[in-house]
């Protein structure tokens, strides 16, 4: 990564402007936490609606009192052990933070990412950096420089190009802020992580009512969707890949053009067109990073419905694969 781009950047956000930049999540649009209205700009940017809240990024603990008003002894113990890395943890907000930022609560997502180039950019701007996802809202969320110039345009100042995203799924949430921790939202630091530094947790319900106010991102909207429908198939891996090739056959012979999202194991019993591989069904490492990019290839083939293999398991990172994939089905869940 060029130094001067970074340099330009800090630059941009210390002006209130837009930046995207790379994280070892997904890559991230990013504004000056500080500045309500360039905040603002992030969600005009993304038709992200109002009452959906940020993530603020930081580079060291110095910056974290300016951010956070208080910082409970599990917080503690937690960045110590994972930052930096991808947890976000929501703690009590400091009166600097603008209320556009946390959707008017009284608690913020705070998160210092494991990204050379971010925490360039965070450090040389000299300021905590508010940034969701650097796609339009509800899309799938970007995971190379590419799919942010898709998204975004000339929507956003600058964007920040460092390759592929390493994990490829957003940072794990989790609300230590009133005592009992509570996961929100899932990610590659894993419930069995957590636990192991802070004891049994919570998950949240991951159905929260429409007039609910939510203390994560990812929790409220259909979110990380592809343009075509999608349908998640869940059972044992042989009756999920019968199942699809019973519904492939059915809307093939009603003219559909039909995307599969499948595994290497199962890749060969589909027929060869809009047939995609998340990669070897035992390593989630590898589906996480590949599948916002995969649903986004969907889109450039132009298909009319998706059918996706998903996982009879839950534990550890997959978890949060099917987290995702939950919601870029917007709950449409077939059991077989």
């Amino acid at each position: 990564m060029n130094e001067q781009q970074i340099a330009l950047g800090a630059k941009y956000l210390q002006q209130g402007r837009l930046v995207a930049f790379p994280t070892e999540t997904v890559y991230g649009l990013g504004a000056n936490a500080f500045d309500a209205a360039a905040v603002n700009r992030i969600f005009l940017a993304k038709g992200r609606p109002a009452d959906n809240p940020l993530i603020v990024h930081i580079a060291d603990y110095a910056t974290l009192p300016q951010v956070a008003s208080h910082v409970p002894a599990q917080a503690e113990r937690l960045m110590q052990a994972f930052w930096p890395g991808p947890l976000s943890i929501v703690l009590p907000k400091s009166e600097r933070i603008p209320t556009v930022v946390t959707a008017g609560l009284d608690t913020v997502a705070v998160r210092w990412p494991n990204h050379p180039v971010a925490a360039a950019l965070i450090r040389q701007a000299g300021l905590p950096v508010a940034a969701p996802s650097a796609n339009r809202s509800g899309r799938p969320s970007p995971t190379l420089a590419e799919h942010v110039a898709e998204d975004l345009g000339d929507k956003v100042d600058l964007i920040l190009d460092a390759g592929m995203a390493a994990i490829g799924l957003e940072s794990t949430v989790i609300d230590v802020s009133s005592g009992e921790p509570t996961l929100l939202r899932p990610g590659a630091v894993t419930v069995e992580d957590l636990e192991q530094i802070l004891g049994p947790i919570k998950v949240a319900n991951a159905h929260p009512s429409p007039d609910q106010p939510v203390r994560s991102p990812g929790l409220k909207y259909t979110h990380y969707a592809p343009r075509a429908p999608l349908y998640l198939y869940l059972g044992e891996p042989k009756a999920v890949v019968q199942a699809q090739l019973q519904s492939l056959s059915e809307l093939k012979s009603e003219g559909k053009n039909v995307g599969i999202l499948t595994y290497d194991e199962y890749r060969d019993q589909f027929p060869a067109a809009n047939v995609f591989s998340l990669g070897c069904y035992t390593q989630p490492a590898e589906a996480a990073q590949r599948l916002y990019q995969l649903l986004r290839r969907f889109d450039e083939q132009e298909v009319d419905i998706i059918l996706a293999h998903g996982y009879p398991s839950t534990a550890g990172l997959r978890l949060a694969l099917q987290n995702r994939l939950v919601r870029a089905a917007g709950f449409r869940l077939l059991w077989v």
